[in-house]
């Protein structure tokens, strides 16, 4: 089954594996679980972008507060430690949680942030793989679980079509013809109520 983490294979092939259990536990509407397996994704992404300099740091703050610590201020690596704080936060959240289930939308979104920062993890890794930064997460690969050759002229012409089926159309004939209708009806009521006035007219001019 397809995934939109397949570049991670080559990279490391166990963060491959724990995001892939995420993808299928989407797949399967077990959206708190999802984001319960995102999160230790995250958690162990982030320690492999800490390396050596992981140092004393246990937790996951403890982690992030590193990340921050040795950061050099660049965008994309606020951007990574955002997605790594957004995921474990989210992930807390679905894990001590019982009383309400998390919304599928947050289990997406803590995925397509996955798919960031794994993009970087694996290009630092192997900067001459350039075709990572052109990567896009892919949502119809995440629910089906296969790749489409689809272009996105094609998704478009696709949809239009659809909204332009025949109960559309139908409908849309439909509707202006009860419209011409009204119309019609209006003017001959006008005509009829003229004539009224102009025979009453008549009657009193004699």
């Amino acid at each position: 089954m397809a995934s939109n983490f397949d570049f991670l294979k080559s990279t490391d092939r166990k963060l491959f594996t724990m995001i892939g259990t995420a993808e299928q536990l989407y797949r399967d509407e077990y959206f708190d679980q999802c984001i319960v397996q995102t999160r230790k994704f995250a958690e162990s992404i982030c320690k492999k972008i800490l390396g050596p300099r992981k140092g004393e740091s246990k937790t996951f703050d403890d982690m992030l507060a590193t990340l921050c610590d040795i950061s050099t201020g660049s965008e994309q690596e606020k951007e990574v430690i955002e997605d790594l704080y957004f995921i474990k936060r989210e992930g807390n959240k679905s894990a001590h949680t019982s009383e309400q289930r998390m919304p599928a939308s947050t289990a997406l979104e803590c995925l397509q942030r996955a798919f960031e920062v794994s993009i970087n993890y694996a290009f630092a890794k192997t900067p001459s793989k350039t075709k990572l930064l052109k990567l896009e997460f892919d949502t119809e690969l995440l629910i089906t679980g296969e790749k489409t050759k689809k272009t996105l002229k094609q998704k478009y012409l696709e949809a239009k079509s659809k909204y332009y089926d025949d109960d559309n159309i139908t409908e849309m004939v439909s509707t202006k013809t009860r419209s011409r209708k009204k119309n019609i009806n209006l003017t001959g009521t006008l005509i009829f109520c003229l004539i009224i006035i102009i025979y009453i007219l008549c009657l009193i001019w004699g």
